[in-house]
């Protein structure tokens, strides 16, 4: 805020995390210059409807609470036309706020003020006129004072705006000092560790002394911080700052909430954008996987056939892909490990035959009415099957699952786009009256594609038995993801590399089943079923005895009068 009233400064960018201020800040900017300098102001957000979000639920209210603003704009009740959802006028300049997703909004008025909120989710082109944040700053050119914010978390490398628009600036780094040592330095995710398995344990320490610092230690050396800038300043003031400065999230906190993070790529990235305020890199996320390495490391405890499954699994799904003259399947046992389950394929087959026949559907049956034996002696059934409905076969994967929807045999069809959860919800608006999942493939392969660069054994590792062959490997890997750009949107799809992938069909269903059965709890199932000990509670520390309830009962009347 000191920056955009700075008159040395033309642009100021603010690279943060997600619950530092951003929005806040473009708040005060607009009220000061109602208030103090007025002029014509723009305020740009992502779509329409969060501008009109913006507007009422933000903006409104700072009007009508705060003394200084009380009587600038126009009574919202009132028939003048100066106060409207999106624009607003005051003595001496004007208020506008558009979306980033509308040209027209983005046209016509000189701007002095131009406030961007969050950047990186604007679509690449407003319609066919360009970059949205191009065309606001085009406003401005007639104003010798003109200034700019931009403000967002960032998203994708090489693709971030608000990442690009910081590396043109100054950028500075908020430094604060060590309690124990006084020497200056940036918080680093790096510097916090926790012991094993113990994130609501973790500390941050020192990168000079390696002293430990509790969050009351952090949040008072920021009242001693300052602004350092990596580049001589030309105009351009920009601003990095990461979740770990919040005064709002303890360290603990984020470590906990990194864990969680950590075991899928989806989730991994939204910590590393929205709290540690650093663009994702798709390069890693993005590599081929070798078949050779998941080749490499097959088991020899179980082989399909056996009907035989190692110890560690909680629950057994099935997932069956329809091919014009093949049904193929897959059986996969999953166990410890929260959102990220441990699993195992137990087993994969093809069973060929006329999908609209009656006998290769009943061979079917007979594959998923099947029990499995573990180590230790106890039988586990398949819980849930889920099986594809979207080719020529339809009627008949409804035939089948109707009848069956008592053992939780599914009928599912597959939607690409990207942010649909794995599971949505069901519908029997179909001709078959049947319960129809809509399964979201793009984040269900983000998983599996995460699952298996997964090198130790644990949360989220894949195991596979020494029966699987070359063919089955490339075909569990004949997909991958790419950003594709299409009339301004870039756009990200899975698209294949190989003509064969119904391994990686029959997984992506496997997983929507265990999705379906919702279990609350799979990791204490698991050790249920293997016969491990949960481990106790921790016991409560009372310094003193509880103090006895007072049994005496009061009339409601005379416990009112009494305050």
């Amino acid at each position: 805020m000191e920056a955009v009233s700075d008159p040395a400064v033309s642009e100021v960018v603010a690279m943060c995390g997600s619950q530092l201020g951003k929005t806040e800040v473009c708040l005060n900017i607009c009220g000061y210059h109602m208030a103090h300098d007025p002029s014509p102001i723009l305020v740009v957000q992502p779509t329409l409807e969060m501008a009109q979000a913006w507007s009422k639920d933000r903006l409104a209210p700072m009007l009508r609470d705060t003394p200084t603003l009380q009587g600038k704009v126009a009574d919202p009740r009132s028939r003048d036309s100066g106060n409207t959802t999106l624009h607003k006028t005051f003595p001496g300049g004007h208020l506008t706020v558009c979306g980033a997703n509308s040209p027209s909004s983005l046209a016509s008025r000189p701007i002095r003020i131009v406030l961007c909120d969050e950047v990186d989710r604007y679509p690449i082109s407003a319609g066919s006129e360009g970059d949205p944040v191009a065309l606001a700053r085009r406003r401005s050119a007639t104003f010798w004072n003109r200034k700019i914010l931009q403000v967002s978390s960032p998203t994708i490398k090489d693709q971030s705006r608000i990442e690009a628009a910081y590396k043109r600036s100054d950028r500075r780094q908020f430094w604060i000092p060590c309690h124990a040592c006084g020497e200056f330095q940036t918080l680093a995710f790096r510097q916090i560790r926790w012991p094993e398995n113990e994130p609501e344990n973790a500390s941050y320490f020192c990168e000079h002394c390696d002293e430990p610092w509790t969050d009351a230690h952090r949040i008072k050396s920021l009242r001693f911080g300052e602004w350092r800038a990596e580049r001589d300043f030309k105009g351009i003031a920009g601003f990095h700052l990461s979740g770990l400065y919040s005064p709002w999230q303890t360290i603990a906190e984020a470590a906990q909430e990194f864990v969680i993070a950590k075991q899928s790529a989806h989730t991994l990235q939204g910590f590393v954008n929205t709290y540690l305020a650093e663009s994702w890199d798709m390069t890693n996320s993005q590599e081929e996987i070798p078949y050779e390495y998941l080749f490499a490391r097959r088991e020899s405890n179980w082989s399909d056939g056996e009907k035989t499954a190692p110890n560690g699994i909680g629950i057994i799904t099935a997932g069956v892909d329809v091919q014009d003259d093949r049904l193929c399947y897959e059986i996969v046992g999953w166990g410890k490990g929260g959102a990220s389950p441990e699993n195992w394929s137990l087993e994969y087959g093809t069973i060929y035959g006329d999908p609209s026949s009656r006998e290769l559907w009943e061979r079917l049956d007979s594959v998923l009415v099947q029990g499995y034996t573990l180590e230790n002696g106890k039988e586990l059934a398949i819980s849930a099957a889920c099986i594809d409905s979207g080719g020529h076969y339809t009627q008949s994967v409804y035939a089948f699952c109707r009848s069956r929807e008592g053992r939780r045999v599914f009928a599912i069809k597959g939607m690409g786009q990207e942010g649909r959860p794995i599971v949505g919800k069901p519908s029997r608006n179909n001709i078959g009256k049947v319960r129809l999942y809509p399964i979201g493939t793009f984040s269900a392969k983000e998983q599996i594609f995460a699952q298996l660069r997964i090198e130790e054994k644990g949360a989220g590792f894949c195991h596979f038995p020494m029966s699987r062959d070359r063919s089955y490997f490339l075909e569990l890997l004949s997909e991958r993801l790419a950003t594709k750009h299409s009339k301004g949107y870039a756009k990200r799809e899975w698209i294949k590399t190989r003509d064969r992938n119904e391994a990686l069909d029959c997984r992506v269903y496997a997983l929507s089943a265990l999705a379906i059965l919702n279990v609350k709890n799979l990791d204490k199932l698991t050790n249920k079923i293997n016969e491990i000990e949960e481990p106790p509670p921790p016991a409560l520390e009372v310094d003193s005895p509880p103090m006895r309830r007072n049994r005496l009962r009061m009339p409601r009347r005379s416990w009112i009068q009494g305050f």
